[in-house]
């Protein structure tokens, strides 16, 4: 009985023993610790600049729902924000307006474009996307329906405050 005892008293001590050896052990390096500390540390690339447009300020020059058209705002963030636009209950177009302050690459490509709606650079990217550039803001359509064409998407665009998105800062 006391040689039983024993055993269950050095084999606790042994298990804190091996537990503590190996918990203070030095931990190797895994292959993602090296790019996490890189990553956390570095300051340029984020997602977007601090001097961007809240998106609840793009709000207001969206189009009003109007003509069987509804307009169902979906996502609203710092630098952007996005409407669904439905008719009949059925998804037609996605409407939104983005601050390219965070994503230079958006605006450039209006540098080269010879298109223009309401006096604004246009592109259509694909068959299915049409923006416009104003100052440093990109409103762009985006048709979620066949029926809803570029001619659609570029009525749409000219429903938006565009002279009052002009004057924002």
């Amino acid at each position: 009985m006391i040689l039983a005892r024993g055993r269950k008293v050095l084999a606790a001590l042994f298990l804190s023993v091996l537990l503590l050896v190996t918990s203070c052990s030095a931990k190797n390096p895994g292959r993602f610790d090296q790019v996490q500390q890189d990553s956390s540390r570095q300051k340029s690339g984020q997602a977007v600049v601090k001097t961007a447009t809240q998106g609840s300020e793009f709000n207001k020059f969206f189009p009003a729902s109007s003509d069987g058209y509804q307009r169902v705002y979906t996502q609203e963030k710092k630098g952007f924000a996005e409407a669904k636009l439905k008719k009949g209950g059925k998804d037609i177009a996605m409407l939104s307006i983005s601050d390219t302050s965070s994503t230079p690459a958006a605006a450039a490509k209006f540098s080269s474009s010879t298109k223009k709606i309401a006096g604004y650079p246009a592109v259509q990217q694909g068959n299915t996307q049409t923006s416009i550039l104003i100052g440093k803001y990109q409103v762009k359509v985006i048709s979620r329906d066949p029926s809803f064409t570029a001619s659609d998407r570029a009525a749409w665009l000219q429903k938006f405050n565009l002279n009052g998105l002009a004057k924002l800062k």
